[in-house]
């Protein structure tokens, strides 16, 4: 139970009644830890005293010489330092799992065994604990020793062989995508973990693999190989076979998305575009021949849009139902009225930076959304709450602890 009173747990979330103890640091594991912390679950995250994560120095652009990401993925947190590689500091780290629900990790394998906090040893004080281990290769297998960032997981899982133009080498997206995918579900798992707790009071490992992660997204790319013989390339900007599905320019000089690759849709983008005999004509009549005709059927479309300013080419697809918008930027989200009647950006009060937007909680829930409720703390924000409230240390035995380099 987290350290709030009960009242408290309700108001801010579905899984304020869980405590989570986040160790390890940069994306995956943390990531992992702020989806949990927008929905509610008390997030206590130990950082190496000093430094802290890296994540609080990681960021293009430091405004007052700190990062923009830190406030992000450590938002809903409470930071209290802890020095894992001392027996003070494990000791200090198994009493606040032992009041814990959930622990995420995200450390080589093999990293908390040494520190003597591996699952089976810390499982003997606390059954119904849910250990969530996120790497690059899983805690088993001759790859689980290596070291494993999310760039490795992503070419090992395949999407960078197949993402960027077939003429040059793979691409990547602009994003850490693979300790995303990887904290996402490493999430799941916890959630999933929770229920089963409910109905068996043990709890057990999650094993979430970055690679894996990756795979997981990789739709029909096994079978289309192990039945087929049929090796997926780098296709640029289009799915092969799904026509029409592509960016085509505007009279504005710009570049919007159409994807009317169904059937239905089709017949509605050729009625707007006044070619309506397009969708019977047998190149472009059905899902497979418009594949096949791909590259006719684009300079067909781009040569009808090229002559339409933007936004009049927006309104008048959308009104005839064919899916279509613009390829955002971050400035694009703060001017779009869509964003803003979701609530899809949410603005915190911030120390250092005033006005702090970033994106709101998600999935959105009816009865019990999430929320962010504040930025990131200080190094060490929380250490008198949880070492002093939670373990019941004195402030002679704290300061003793600082002096020490324990925290």
């Amino acid at each position: 139970m987290s350290i709030e009173d009960g009242a408290a747990k309700d108001a801010r979330g579905p899984l304020s009644d869980l405590r989570v103890v986040e160790m390890g640091q940069l994306l995956a594991g943390p990531f992992c830890g702020q989806l949990l912390g927008d929905f509610g679950a008390e997030v206590i995250k130990l950082e190496s005293p000093g430094d802290g994560d890296p994540m609080r120095q990681w960021g293009r652009e430091k405004p007052h010489g700190k990062s923009l990401w830190w406030p992000v993925v450590a938002r809903n947190k409470k930071s209290v330092t802890c020095n894992l590689r001392t027996p003070e500091g494990q000791d200090l780290a198994r009493r606040v799992i032992e009041r814990a629900d959930i622990v995420v990790e995200n450390f080589r394998p093999g990293t908390l065994e040494r520190w003597g906090l591996d699952f089976e040893r810390l499982r003997e004080a606390n059954p119904g604990l849910i250990m969530v281990r996120v790497s690059g290769f899983g805690q088993t297998g001759p790859y689980a020793p290596r070291a494993g960032y999310g760039s490795i997981g992503e070419a090992m899982g395949g999407i960078r062989y197949v993402t960027g133009d077939p003429d040059k080498p793979p691409s990547r997206a602009g994003i850490s995508l693979g300790d995303s995918l990887a904290a996402v579900f490493a999430t799941i798992g916890a959630l999933v973990a929770v229920h089963n707790r409910t109905r068996t009071g043990r709890g057990q490992v999650v094993d979430s693999a970055i690679y894996e992660a990756v795979l997981a997204m990789m739709e029909s790319l096994l079978p289309e190989w192990g039945v087929a013989g049929y090796q997926r390339e780098r296709t640029g900007s289009v799915l092969p076979n799904v026509s029409p599905s592509n960016v085509y320019p505007t009279a504005s000089g710009e570049m919007i998305l159409i994807a009317a690759n169904q059937d239905t849709v089709f017949a509605r983008l050729a009625k707007t575009m006044g070619r309506p005999e397009l969708s019977e004509d047998p190149r472009y009549a059905g899902h497979a021949a418009r594949g096949r005709n791909m590259a006719e059927l684009d300079e067909i479309i781009s040569a009808w849009s090229a002559g339409i300013e933007t936004a009049e080419l927006l309104e008048t697809l959308h009104e005839n139902g064919v899916p279509a918008g613009r390829i955002y930027t971050a400035k694009d989200m703060f001017e779009d009225p869509h964003f803003a009647a979701r609530d899809a950006i949410v603005r915190l009060a911030h120390p250092d930076f005033g006005e702090l937007p970033m994106h709101n909680a998600f999935p959105k829930l009816s009865e019990t959304p999430g929320a962010v409720r504040r930025p990131g703390p200080e190094l060490g924000e929380h250490n008198q709450e949880v070492y002093g409230g939670l373990l019941g240390l004195n402030q002679d035995e704290i300061a003793a602890l600082s002096e020490r380099g324990v925290i």
